[in-house]
């Protein structure tokens, strides 16, 4: 079964995912781009965020431009620890972007903390809570691709 698209919520996320406005009214700033009132934008971010149909709204920050350090990690979770597993790493406030790939490393994400130094502290934490191995892949070189999702 479809479920049917709300349009204020397609017209939030398609409007957003390019940019926020740095103002000192900023939900009313983008309401205004988008036909809606401060109130109506609030509201509306809140239900999707609540409901789950998006994972988060905030700021991505370069990390390493103010000091901190990114790292992708790799896991061997057995499937069926997957879901458990997943709790423990995402209840870490440094990690994002945790997706579940079809490989033997098949948990993936991202640690992004304010001091390069913390990442290796969050991996050997994740290993001990979970009994697994975290196999760290920092970058090497840096690629940027934009990336937009029209829903």
């Amino acid at each position: 079964m479809t479920r049917s698209r709300n349009p204020t919520e397609q017209a939030i996320i398609n409007g957003l995912q390019g940019g926020f406005p740095l103002t000192r009214q900023p939900f009313r700033d983008a309401g205004a781009e988008l036909g809606l009132s401060e109130g109506e934008i609030i509201d509306a971010i809140g239900g999707l965020l609540e409901a789950g149909r998006i994972s988060r709204f905030g700021p991505l920050w370069n990390a390493e431009r103010l000091g901190g350090a990114v790292c992708l990690c790799a896991m061997a979770v057995p499937p069926r620890r997957i879901d458990a597993v997943a709790d423990i790493v995402n209840a870490h406030p440094e990690v994002a972007h945790n997706y579940e790939r079809a490989h033997e490393l098949n948990m993936w994400f991202v640690i992004s903390a304010e001091k390069p130094a913390l990442v290796a502290g969050v991996i050997a934490q994740i290993e001990a809570e979970t009994g697994l191995k975290v196999y760290p892949m920092p970058k090497t070189r840096e690629f940027f691709v934009g990336f937009r999702v029209d829903v």
